[in-house]
């Protein structure tokens, strides 16, 4: 490219010299790139009065279609536009559950959240699902944001169901989500918040927000046509790399924020707060099982004791009905359900209980059904819930065995811990307040606070006057 310098310096000193440079398609031969395309737009416009460009930006326009194609040239100048000021950046979030309660949702919306005053945000999704819905699933504030639904027409008349499940997708045929990378080249920051590496980015600046790399590389894999890839935990990291052969960038683990000062009307709660997974990944069938049969075994020992079952759902959801036709079985109030129940309710359900039960990943040998941090687990850990968790995963990344909740391998190890807290008032209690200190670093405030800084950082370098 250096011997192309003098040619470049001259074409951005004014608006013909620039037309002549690109009439000869000295661009790509010198292997520009779209940013440097920008930054000579740029250099042109600062350098001369708007007034005398108002018929040349048009024919530079069509040039660059003309010489590039339009995805190429709408990003050109949408990158000169936020540039020179003349609009906010602009940041669509991807999720294709965005319609439905999870971890991963509310880690897309909080960054949401945390950027809606540095960008104009449009969350999109495939499925209808109302910002209220939202802001009360989550207690955030998503005012300023707006929703997009962008419907994939392979799920809408293949599946006919609410959930979009990309392991049905038939590598053969055409890819059903280019419909979603479409919509990507419409901004100036794409945010694939689905782990989807099904999605082609057509956008300036895209990130993967990586959750875990739930599937191989196959024909329809665009990982490394984003820009970064974001991952929330050093176990995600470590598959990324496995299944993916890619090195992701920047990791910020999961926002939670449910802190109660002090446990109000405590009860003999275990707590089990988790996604009802049509695939039934979160266990609660198992752990309504081992619940049994700690009960049976130690009637006294866990006389009073109840076990209570939260998380989301999609409607029509057949585990969810089989975990329900389960309980029926049991004596009333023994074991409940606490279902798409709002974000005050989750608290008031943290607040009563003492033990918190997450067993995602026994007995699995799969690693993408392995906990990939456990973002309730964190937060029952900031509501005073002791955790005994499944000895995998990023759950290990939270809990400190023996110090702040128990980790275990086994179902009988389970009942053994648990009985251990139920006997021990004294280690309840110690292990309450390390699991109160424990849970503060996660807090929402600290991801608010590192995802700010980290997309400020991309956008100093998406503005090229910066």
């Amino acid at each position: 490219m250096a011997e192309n310098d003098d040619l470049i310096e001259a074409a951005a000193d004014s608006p013909k010299r620039l037309m002549d440079f690109l009439e000869k398609d000295s661009p790509r031969r010198a292997g520009l790139t779209d940013s440097f395309l920008s930054g000579l737009l740029c250099k042109v416009m600062k350098s001369h009065p708007l007034s005398s460009l108002k018929n040349w930006v048009p024919r530079f326009v069509e040039k660059m279609v003309e010489k590039r194609g339009p995805q190429s040239a709408f990003n050109i100048l949408s990158r000169t536009e936020v540039s020179l000021g003349f609009r906010r950046p602009s940041l669509a979030l991807y999720d294709h559950a965005l319609h439905t309660i999870g971890g991963a949702q509310k880690y897309g919306c909080t960054l949401a959240h945390a950027l809606r005053n540095s960008f104009d945000i449009t969350l999109v999704g495939s499925k209808p699902v109302a910002l209220d819905s939202l802001q009360k699933w989550y207690d955030l504030d998503l005012s300023g944001c707006r929703i997009k639904i962008v419907r994939i027409p392979f799920y809408e008349e293949c599946q006919g169901q609410d959930l979009i499940d990309p392991g049905i997708v038939d590598l053969k045929k055409d890819n059903p989500f280019h419909v979603i990378s479409r919509e990507s080249g419409s901004y100036d920051f794409f945010v694939n918040n689905s782990m989807l590496e099904m999605v082609y980015p057509l956008a300036n600046i895209s990130i993967l927000i990586c959750h875990f790399p739930e599937r191989g590389r196959s024909r329809f894999f665009y990982v490394d046509r984003y820009t970064e890839i974001v991952f929330n935990s050093l176990y995600t990291a470590k598959w990324i790399e496995k299944r993916w052969g890619v090195s992701p960038h920047k990791h910020i683990y999961p926002p939670v924020d449910m802190d109660y000062p002090e446990k109000k009307g405590e009860e003999s709660i275990i707590l089990s707060v988790s996604r009802f997974d049509p695939g039934g990944n979160k266990q609660q069938i198992e752990m309504i099982r081992a619940f049994e049969k700690m009960l049976k075994r130690h009637p006294e020992r866990t006389q009073d004791w109840r076990l209570v079952l939260a998380g989301g759902s999609v409607d029509e959801n057949p585990y969810l009905e089989k975990v329900r036709r389960i309980i029926g079985q049991f004596p009333p109030g023994l074991i409940t359900t606490a279902v798409n129940v709002s974000a005050d309710e989750l608290k008031s359900i943290y607040a009563r209980a003492k033990i918190f039960w997450h067993l995602a990943g026994l007995g699995q040998s799969d690693p993408a059904k392995v906990e990939h941090f456990g973002m309730t687990i964190a937060e029952a850990m900031q509501c005073g819930c002791v955790p005994i968790v499944y000895k995998g995963g990023g759950q290990t990344e939270i809990v400190e065995d023996h110090v702040s909740g128990f980790v275990f391998e086994d179902v009988e190890a389970l009942i053994q811990r648990t009985l251990d807290l139920v006997e021990n008032d004294d280690l309840l209690v110690r292990l309450r307040r390390a699991a109160l200190e424990r849970g503060a670093s996660f807090r929402k405030s600290r991801f608010i606070t590192e995802t700010q800084e980290y997309f400020s950082r991309l956008l100093e370098g998406y503005r090229l006057d910066s």
